[in-house]
């Protein structure tokens, strides 16, 4: 393989996997703040206790995917180093700029505020604990901006010139207002309503199938998933659309082999205009935009009955339902990464679109270096995906009675952990 293919296949694999986290915590971050916010306006003490139990359940879920994920995020950064330093030689100072910026959010804002909500059961005043738990859901989608901004510069460089063949910022607001970061940002926010409000409602249609029990517990987190899922289902097709007229002002190219007609004429322009070269993106573009429609039209129909169906409680109480409900969590992933993939890709081969190429920011590193780095890299992330999944599973089976988040009081020495479910003191403010 070209020592460019490799480090393209590295950084895609990450960047995938790392998204998986990402996705899901911009939402569940809301969902759990609204839930909070829920437990604590609630007059009735025993319904307050209740529904807080259930914000720390969901809370610790998120807590656990967001923990594994700043793992791969601080792995994320060292490719750049790595693999593209003629990334960094050519637009280090505009690419980093909102790369910095996101780094002190997500790393020092967003965990300041988390490590303050989980330390603050039944320490923080109520309207404050609350506080802090928006404030978190807040800085992840301002951190999401800020990796927008970056991501919108390399598929339209705005804001910019080009100086002795180093891009420089001349306009930092247009940066900050391009519409490849804007209109994405705005799909991106629906994708993961989408896919934190499925989450949601699968693992609560999954402990209520499982734990009839649990129905009365679960009832109201289930409810809300699908409020929220429902809707950002629909409305996120309409919002992806809205990408199609900035595709066909900033990247003819890719809009015109999504489309199999009037790749010809615009080959010869950019041949014209850059050089000798192949400016056409793979043919198989079209396949991940048809993944990420199909499955984006399907949930919209599928959330809708879903919702229906929460009338006297018929979703849950016929178990095929809510193992199907259960069964679409991963739907809304695969559907991002389609849209990722065909973004990406897209712009081939281009990595600052129009000026800088992939065979030219890829740094001078021998092809048996990447490979290992390829496989390094990709080892560790699949085996942090595999450990997140696979301690959100085991949470989620044993449900809220082992939830640790908020607890006020130790187990006693020897106890069983599978004993009473309120053998913890509930925190209380």
């Amino acid at each position: 393989m070209d020592p460019s293919d490799i480090a393209r296949l590295q950084f895609a694999g990450t960047t995938s996997i790392h998204w998986l986290f990402v996705l899901l915590t911009l939402g569940l971050a809301p969902l759990v703040a609204v839930l909070h916010t829920w437990a604590a306006l609630s007059r009735d003490p025993a319904r307050a206790a209740e529904r807080e139990r259930m914000t720390r359940f969901w809370g610790q879920l998120y807590l656990v995917n967001y923990a594994v994920g700043i793992v791969t995020g601080l792995v994320m950064e060292f490719q750049f180093g790595l693999n593209w330093s003629g990334l960094s030689d050519a637009a280090g100072s505009v690419f980093g700029a909102p790369l910095a910026l996101e780094t002190l959010i997500a790393f020092f804002a967003e965990s300041t505020f988390l490590g303050m909500w989980i330390f603050g059961w039944g320490r923080l005043p109520r309207a404050l604990h609350v506080a802090l738990i928006w404030l978190v859901a807040l800085t992840a989608y301002v951190s999401a901006y800020w990796i927008l901004v970056a991501n919108g510069y390399l598929q339209h460089p705005v804001g910019t010139e080009v100086r002795g063949g180093v891009s420089r910022i001349t306009d930092f607001g247009a940066l900050l207002t391009n519409p490849s970061a804007l209109v994405p940002l705005a799909h991106i926010t629906l994708a993961a309503f989408m896919a934190g409000g499925l989450f949601l409602a699968g693992v609560s249609a999954f402990r209520c199938a499982r734990h009839p029990e649990d129905l009365p517990l679960f009832r109201g987190s289930l409810r809300l998933g699908l409020l929220v899922a429902a809707p950002a289902s629909w409305f996120v097709v309409d919002v992806g659309n809205l990408q199609w007229p900035v595709l066909g002002a900033t990247q003819p190219m890719k809009l015109a082999a999504l489309e199999g007609a009037g790749t010809g004429p615009l080959q010869a322009a950019f041949v014209r205009q850059h050089g000798p070269g192949d400016y056409l993106p793979p043919s198989w573009i079209d396949l991940p935009m048809r993944v990420m429609t199909d499955i984006g039209s399907t949930l919209s129909i599928v959330t809708l009955v879903a919702f229906a169906l929460l009338w006297k409680d018929l979703l849950v109480r016929w178990r095929p339902l809510a193992y199907l409900v259960t069964a679409l969590i991963p739907l809304p992933f695969v559907a991002s990464l389609g849209g990722w993939v065909f973004r990406e890709v897209g712009r081939q081969p281009w990595l600052i679109y129009g000026q800088l190429t992939v065979r030219d920011a890829v740094s001078d590193v021998s092809t048996t270096t990447l490979a290992v780095s390829c496989a390094a890299f990709l080892t560790l992330f699949v085996v942090l995906a595999v450990v997140n999944w696979a301690l959100i599973v085991r949470f989620v089976r044993r449900g809220p009675a082992e939830v640790q988040l908020g607890a006020t009081e130790p187990l006693p020495a020897g106890s069983d952990p599978g004993g009473d479910p309120d053998r913890r003191a509930a925190p209380t403010y």
